[in-house]
């Protein structure tokens, strides 16, 4: 598959995406220059908006990184005026560089860390949450629906992360777990009528998806 019209995308769509803090733009360079994924300022801009129109104000990461996609989804919440973002990942080292990031940014009063799988954190979490954003491994995306449906608002809103997958959700040969995993989620989300699901080709896709029917309340306080 010729991946350039949707590097072309990217770039067109990153660059209409307004001036970030100085510490959110260092992360960004950093993530550049050694390789470490992160959602990027387009993606980042989207969930921080998707944030900001349903209101939420707990938000809850499946896997997290550095802190970056936290910063946008605690900008956000900020705005909406006051809560709980939680950030999550196995390593203490990338914990660490989230509060430091965090703090630099003026955010780390906002940000409750844990440092776990994202999916047993999650399943011991307090809830309901406003928003869940699905960034763990892709061949364990289907199990964690479950818990994301138990522990999220009705009306509450799902981001999941990578979901066009770079291209190899469109290679029928390409039967690897990550990839079947990224599939099976989406079938299964999409085929269910308590879902309101698109996915959206910013980055590697990001499906957006409102839980509960017409009766479903609001964010919750």
């Amino acid at each position: 598959m010729d991946l350039r019209p949707l590097q072309q995308l990217g770039a067109y769509l990153e660059s209409l995406v307004p001036p970030r803090p100085p510490e959110l733009a260092a992360m960004e360079a950093d993530a550049a220059e050694t390789g470490f994924p992160i959602i990027g300022p387009a993606a980042g801009q989207f969930c921080y908006l998707v944030a900001r129109l349903s209101g939420a104000r707990r938000v809850f990461e499946l896997g997290s990184g550095f802190g970056y996609s936290t910063a946008w989804f605690a900008r956000a919440v900020r705005e909406n005026g006051g809560g709980e973002v939680h950030h999550v990942v196995w390593d203490e080292e990338l914990s660490r560089r989230s509060r430091r990031h965090l703090t630099a940014l003026g955010l780390d009063d906002l940000v409750r860390h844990t440092v776990g799988e994202a999916v047993a954190a999650l399943r011991q979490a307090d809830g309901p949450f406003d928003l869940i954003f699905n960034d763990i491994d892709k061949e364990a995306y289907p199990d964690s629906l479950t818990v994301i449906e138990d522990k999220l608002s009705p009306g509450g809103v799902l981001i999941v992360d990578n979901m066009l997958w770079r291209g190899r959700v469109f290679d029928d040969a390409d039967r690897s777990p990550a990839t079947e995993g990224v599939r099976e989620l989406t079938r299964r989300i999409t085929a269910d009528p308590g879902w309101t699901t698109i996915v959206v080709p910013i980055r590697d896709g990001l499906l957006v998806a409102r839980r509960g029917g017409s009766g479903a309340t609001g964010p919750a306080t």
